[in-house]
């Protein structure tokens, strides 16, 4: 197995909302979740991507002083993932974390960057 680390993190800035954060390619590939990484099967959240982030950003939690993204941040939930299949269009992955736990998919929704983020059985 090939085991990557995945973070939550709740982000107060001028919108509340999650940051999605997957180890993938040397970084952390990040999307903002409006309402969280769903925690059971069915529901279906917006996933925006936004710019990648630099590994040691997995720990970070405090006050984000000035600029985008500003505002408060703390750790929802973190662990390792498995990479089941990737494609251009959807990632599937399965969640090892505290408080999150199971298979999920990341299917491309709009163009350029929003997607659909679900728990799949």
């Amino acid at each position: 197995m090939n085991s990557k680390r995945f973070v939550v993190q709740e982000h107060w800035a001028s919108h509340y909302h999650f940051d999605f954060r997957l180890e993938m390619d040397g970084v952390l590939k990040s999307c903002a979740v409006p309402k969280g990484v769903p925690e059971k099967s069915g529901v279906r959240h917006l996933a925006i991507a936004v710019e990648d982030h630099a590994l040691d950003y997995i720990d970070f939690e405090g006050e984000i002083s000035e600029g985008y993204g500003a505002g408060t941040v703390k750790i929802f939930d973190k662990g390792e993932y498995e990479l089941i299949k990737r494609s251009e269009h959807s990632l599937i992955f399965e969640l090892r974390g505290k408080m999150l736990k199971g298979k999920y998919k990341m299917m491309k929704f709009k163009e350029p960057d929003q997607y659909l983020l679900f728990m799949i059985k």
